[in-house]
């Protein structure tokens, strides 16, 4: 069974989940907002054994603290390679969301990219991997199946949807994007946004 709990965290309130499966412990982090450090109290907490830094999408809200889990657990980062530039971007998007400059991790690869792969294993459980772009290029949502658990990271929030004003948005792949998410949900999936 995976089990989870949500933090939020940072000024503009991301929701990030640490989720673990209850029988072997094992968990990933998913969008762990500016926040890797304090996440490590959490994860000791519980005894977790971390294997995944995962990453709905490539905004700063959501990763800045992906770099220190990274060099604290040695595990991998996961992001789509679609949203690269905006890992490579941090300091300027977070001067254009929060009008002001704030120190940014430097991320030099996506060790796992989500384009490549369908599902994540965590212990004996599984996370699919789902393309929702539209919000960015590369925005992706989780579902456990064993659960109905979807991660919607900004594609879908539980009363509205993902921004498509910015320049690499694209509103009519979120449309896409949350008809595909709608057919989770209809089946009495529960949803998990980013904000």
């Amino acid at each position: 069974m995976l089990q989870y709990e949500v933090f939020i965290l940072g000024e503009l309130l991301t929701k990030c989940y640490l989720a673990w499966d209850k029988e072997s412990k094992k968990a990933v982090v998913i969008d762990p907002a500016d926040e890797g450090v304090g996440l490590t109290e959490e994860v000791a907490k519980r005894q977790l054994a971390l294997v995944g830094i995962l990453a709905t999408h490539g905004h700063f809200d959501h990763v800045m603290g992906a770099l220190d889990l990274k060099l604290i657990y040695q595990v991998p980062f996961y992001c789509s390679s679609k949203d690269k530039f905006l890992l490579k971007r941090q300091r300027e998007t977070a001067w254009y969301f929060l009008g002001r400059e704030i120190e940014t991790p430097n991320f030099k690869k996506i060790d796992v990219d989500l384009d490549k792969i369908k599902t994540i294993e965590i212990g004996g459980e599984k996370l699919e991997v789902i393309k929702t772009p539209g919000h960015t290029p590369g925005g992706v949502s989780f579902y456990n199946p064993s659960c109905q658990l979807v991660f919607s990271g900004d594609t879908l929030f539980e009363n509205g949807i993902g921004r498509t004003d910015l320049s690499y948005s694209r509103h009519s792949d979120l449309e896409a994007s949350i008809k595909k998410l709608n057919k989770y949900l209809i089946s009495g999936a529960k949803l998990l946004p980013g904000h």
